[in-house]
């Protein structure tokens, strides 16, 4: 935890970004996080109240002093601020291009991965129903 001699409160936040299965980014002295909520554009800075807050599809960026502004592309998942700590928990990431390419990574990638899901999803229930079907026809003779 990054604080001041003299008892002030943290100047900086830890930052976790978690995928599935790894931590994708791990930074410290981060001076600022902006992340889009089904609400708008959020920023946090490191003295914000602690909260709880649902991450959708979006260009988030976060500051430090060493790198400068860095923008990372995430799927949807969650945030969690408790004191300097802020993990961010979503389904995908990507990080390390420029803004016009996550910005196409977000859309192509991430919007797209939704979709399919939703097509994925409609045929097990179709195929659930079928099933169910002829097993109450067979179960009928």
């Amino acid at each position: 935890m990054h604080e001041e001699n003299n008892g002030m409160k943290a100047s900086f936040m830890d930052l976790q970004i978690l995928v599935p299965f790894r931590v994708f980014a791990k930074k410290d002295v981060v001076s600022r996080i902006v992340i889009e909520t089904p609400k708008g554009f959020y920023g946090f800075l490191p003295n914000r109240l602690d909260c709880v807050a649902p991450v959708v599809p979006c260009i988030m960026m976060y500051e430090t002093r060493e790198d400068g502004e860095v923008y990372i592309a995430v799927d949807q998942g969650v945030m969690v601020k408790t004191g300097p700590k802020v993990v961010i928990s979503v389904r995908h990431a990507i990080g390390g291009f420029d803004l016009g390419q996550l910005q196409e990574a977000v859309e192509h990638d991430f919007i797209n991965l939704d979709e399919r899901e939703r097509t994925i999803r409609s045929s097990l229930a179709k195929l659930e129903s079928s099933f169910i079907g002829r097993y109450a026809e067979f179960h009928h003779e």
